[in-house]
């Protein structure tokens, strides 16, 4: 498609939103206040790296601290940067409750009520347990607090317009939470909430239309327009198996990046591994292959 045209479609579909999102409110379900439950801070610590909070909030390349803000993230809708997760009162979240921490994880709003772009994976986070988000919460008040402003989301019009997400989200979001399948192993659905919720893998490995929401009608398939213009494979079950991909070789290589034919997994995927899946035990490796390559 022509870069134009592209822009063009882009543009009218903005629009499209912004013009909508003025006959919305507020919809989202109420939730149940968390306040009073006890959180894990190890739990929480380790659920943070499986889901790459510390890979997105902290500006690894440039020295920044963690979760104190991240890297640049370059879209074809502008540029996103992680805002400041650490406990400063001012500059991060040192002033929110576990039930604001909650609401922004699991529905994609503000404490003042403003949704998040996409970009921020709530859309799978929304799957998390109430003990999963007070075991993050126990997590993210240990960290120190950095006094470092957010920066502001560089977009492109209209995008840079907030009020349309409400609209994104009666469109494209579901609240819900993870669910085993019954009558699959224990190592299924472990790697069913680490890929579908936590490590957000779709996120990279599915199409998005022209509005960033994922098409839903065909996971897994891989997708053009990452993060600076790269793509990723697809990685449901048949097409892992015709690359040669086994249970044990992925498991491998997602703690060492080495592929079956002896090549290294790079771009984004090696940033996933070395910031995120290297770190999971060898049992949550396994689960996550398990859980891709079932059929």
């Amino acid at each position: 498609m022509k870069p134009y045209l592209m822009r063009f479609l882009l543009l009218s579909a903005g629009l499209s939103v912004l013009l909508g999102a003025v006959m919305l409110t507020d919809t989202s379900p109420p939730s149940r206040s968390l306040v009073g439950l006890e959180g894990d801070v190890r739990r929480g610590a380790y659920l943070a790296r499986a889901s790459g909070c510390i890979a997105c909030h902290t500006d690894t390349e440039n020295g920044g601290q963690a979760l104190a803000g991240g890297a640049p993230l370059e879209t074809p809708f502008g540029t996103f940067y992680a805002p400041n997760l650490t406990t400063h009162a001012d500059k991060g979240i040192g002033d929110w409750s576990i039930d604001d921490f909650a609401r922004a994880v699991r529905q994609g709003q503000s404490p003042q009520g403003d949704v998040y772009y996409p970009a921020f994976p709530y859309r799978f986070y929304t799957r998390f347990s109430d003990q999963d988000i007070a075991d993050l919460w126990a997590a993210f008040q240990t960290v120190p607090a950095v006094a470092r402003a957010s920066k502001e989301q560089d977009l492109e019009f209209p995008f840079n317009i907030r009020t349309g997400l409400h609209l994104w989200q009666a469109l494209y979001f579901e609240p819900e939470r993870f669910e085993p399948v019954p009558n699959r192993s224990q190592a299924y659905n472990r790697g069913a909430f680490l890929v579908e919720a936590a490590g957000h893998c779709a996120a990279c490995h599915t199409e998005r239309n022209l509005l960033g929401a994922l098409k839903e009608d065909t996971p897994f398939t891989g997708a053009d327009g990452l993060p600076g213009g790269g793509s990723s494979p697809p990685i449901h079950a048949q097409a892992l198996k015709e690359r040669g991909w086994d249970v044990q070789s992925l498991a491998y290589a997602l703690n060492s990046g080495i592929t079956p034919d002896g090549d290294v997994l790079g771009a984004s995927m090696g940033e996933v591994i070395r910031e995120g899946t290297a770190f999971l035990s060898a049992e949550d490796r396994q689960a996550i292959a398990t859980y891709l390559l079932t059929e």
